[in-house]
């Protein structure tokens, strides 16, 4: 890849993941609003800040959130009371009337829970607990009815509860929001505003891609070079949207930021464990039933006797029986042969001295004094050229082409006659129902109980390939 290319690449891959940041952000606003609008983070009695801009402000209109309307009229009935406390001070009828209103409203929005349709119940409770806590009464209703009262505010202190108010009841407050619901029943959603200009920088690259691929290879049709980058496809759909997690890692690989061969490998590998050994055992099972299907019917008896009488037809001018009886003969007179040759003697000795023994002319003449051993050394001598005559023989066969093309007939015939002597009698049958059932048993005993060898010893990792 060219320096200019990957400069391209590694472009577009850093717009792909401020697409997929942006997709993120999105799927995660609503779930994690608080957490924006307040800043900060609290772990009980810790709680630190963190300078972030006014998101909600900007990002409220595009999810189709408003502030509640009851919560709002809330926190403007307390800036009421502020400032006729500050101003005309706790004993004015501005007082009383704005103490009225927000006992009132505490207890609407207690009973009225106006936090549910926000999915935010956990706040009020959260509220409720904090009020129960500042003033030691078991009631939340009881709770507030009495904060907001000029005895109350008189004893404990103005600035320090309405400084209690703010800081921990506030907040919550503000958490609550009221979501349109759009004509398709879902509530509002305008994400598509932000993300229709990277959709469209993206169609027309990929349109640019596939143009340039059927330019560079004739061959190639326009569906098939959309379909050779069909990941792309992913940045297209304005719905899923966190598929593109999948083009945007492959993007990143192929603008060499990051390294997915293992991962690629690692996931091939093991999809291809978790299917081998199902379908090993599925293409077994059918391969034996069919056999034994075959075998059972007589079809596949039949069409074996029947390719055996068709005429042969040579397609290389070579005579392959000749070939593999001269090979299997040479390795076994050459090599086997001489490395079992006193295996091969004592079997022959024990089948001579097994028919010389019932012999009685052998068993007197073992029995004559001085004499007994003679039978013993004949018996070694004739084993001894048996199997020197045996092998000489053979090793001048191997040497004789027209031995050799005698063995050859001799395969053919006798397969032709093995052929005839199965036809008659009862023996095709007989052998028929033997090997059904030895299939039966091979898939019982050994296909569907012995587990197909893993991938791992031997894994088949698909390779993603270059560009045409």
């Amino acid at each position: 890849m060219s320096r200019k290319i990957l400069w391209y690449e590694r472009l577009m891959a850093a717009i792909a993941v401020a697409n997929l940041g942006f997709v993120g952000f999105d799927m995660t606003y609503v779930g994690l609003r608080d957490f924006w609008l307040r800043g900060g983070v609290s772990l009980g009695p810790v709680s630190f800040q963190i300078p972030v801009p006014p998101i909600p402000q900007w990002y409220d209109p595009i999810k189709g959130i408003e502030p509640h309307r009851d919560t709002e009229q809330y926190l403007k009935s307390v800036q009421d009371l502020e400032a006729s406390l500050f101003q005309p001070g706790l004993d004015s009828p501005k007082v009383d009337e704005a103490l009225k209103v927000l006992q009132d409203e505490s207890s609407k929005m207690i009973e009225g829970n106006w936090f549910e349709v926000a999915g935010k119940s956990g706040n009020l409770e959260k509220i409720k607990n904090r009020m129960r806590d500042r003033m030691g009464i078991k009631s939340s209703r009881q709770s507030f009815e009495t904060f907001w009262s000029k005895d109350y505010l008189r004893s404990k202190g103005i600035e320090s509860e309405l400084r209690f108010f703010n800081e921990k009841i506030k907040p919550l407050l503000l958490t609550n929001y009221y979501r349109s619901t759009g004509e398709n029943g879902l509530p509002t959603d305008n994400f598509w505003i932000l993300d229709t200009p990277f959709i469209a920088l993206f169609g027309l690259e990929f349109l640019a891609r596939t143009f340039y691929l059927t330019r560079r290879n004739r061959n190639l049709k326009w569906l098939d070079a959309m379909l050779w980058r069909w990941y792309d496809i992913l940045l297209l759909i304005p719905v899923w949207q966190w598929l593109r997690v999948i083009p945007v890692a492959i993007r990143l690989d192929q603008a060499e930021l990051i390294q997915l061969d293992r991962i690629r490998d690692q996931a091939t590998q093991g999809f291809v464990t978790n299917i081998s050994e199902e379908l090993t055992e599925a293409v077994l099972v059918q391969v034996i039933d069919q056999l034994r299907s075959g075998i059972s019917t007589g079809s596949l008896t039949q069409w074996a006797m029947n390719s055996l009488n068709r005429p042969y037809q040579d397609i290389n001018q070579r005579d392959e029986i000749r070939e593999i009886v001269t090979r299997i003969l040479n390795v076994t007179v050459n090599q086997a042969l001489p490395r079992v040759k006193p295996e091969l003697e004592a079997v022959i000795r024990h089948a001579m001295e097994g028919v010389l023994d019932q012999s009685p002319v052998y068993k007197g003449f073992k029995s004559i004094p001085l004499m007994g051993a003679v039978p013993s050394q004949m018996n070694e001598q004739l084993i001894s050229s048996v199997t020197s005559g045996a092998y000489e023989a053979l090793s001048k066969a191997l040497e004789d082409e027209e031995a050799a093309e005698l063995i050859s007939t001799f395969i053919r015939n006798f397969g032709s006659a093995l052929v005839q002597e199965l036809q008659e009698g009862d023996s095709l049958s007989e052998l028929q129902a033997l090997l059904t059932d030895l299939m039966e048993e091979v898939k019982i005993n050994y296909i569907k109980h012995e587990s197909a060898t893993t991938v791992e010893s031997n894994p088949l990792l698909l390779k993603t390939g270059n560009e045409p």
